[in-house]
């Protein structure tokens, strides 16, 4: 593929994974509470997720969501049921006091939850079916090899841009563990969070 239509393609990605969206807040809540490390996992999650939707689209399963109604509502709403999940264990999540030991999540746990989030929002697949095509051309080879590599150049510049937010977030956990009322308030805005994620997917259409 042309360098020109790859570094147009990944300035464009950097500017998308820079808008504020569900993404972003998500790895910021989880971050702010676990610490950056945990914020790392689940950005392995939520970049996994993005090369299951890549392969969609080179495959044509995107195509199905756009035209099946019936795949694109059970898709969203086990998403958005999830996130209704996750909400419930924010909301009744322990607060820690000073001098006790701080449960951590697994890294299996955080890396499950972001690839369960983004692989379950159908609408990623649909705009990746719309994203992608405008930067390919039959001429620069075959579609499927065009699709993968700008599914890796996706993956690699949000993983860039959603990393160095749960870096700069995770900075911020340790003083939240210190302080009890902070852990508390929180634990709140991640399960709103999670529901205003949860209620998004719900009424999105195709």
């Amino acid at each position: 593929m042309p360098i020109d239509i790859l570094v147009t393609f990944s300035v464009a990605v950097t500017l998308l994974a820079l808008a504020p969206g569900p993404d972003n807040l998500f790895v910021l809540t989880q971050s702010a509470l676990n610490g950056a490390k945990s914020g790392i996992w689940v950005v392995l999650g939520l970049c996994s997720g993005l090369f299951v939707h890549s392969a969609a689209v080179a495959l044509g399963l995107a195509a199905l969501l756009q035209t099946s109604a019936m795949a694109f509502t059970l898709i969203k709403f086990a998403g958005a049921a999830y996130l209704i999940y996750l909400a419930y264990q924010a909301f009744h999540a322990p607060v820690q006091k000073i001098g006790e030991a701080t449960p951590k999540r697994s890294a299996f746990m955080l890396y499950r939850r972001g690839l369960i989030m983004n692989i379950t929002n159908p609408k990623v697949a649909i705009f990746f079916l719309a994203f992608f095509p405008q930067f390919t051309d039959p001429a620069n080879g075959a579609m499927i090899g065009q699709i993968a590599t700008l599914g890796v150049i996706f993956v690699v510049m949000t993983f860039v841009v959603l990393g160095g937010i749960a870096l700069v977030a995770g900075g911020l956990s340790e003083r939240i563990a210190r302080t009890p009322t902070v852990q508390l308030w929180m634990n709140r805005v991640a399960g709103l969070v999670f529901i205003g994620l949860a209620a998004k997917i719900a009424t999105s259409e195709q």
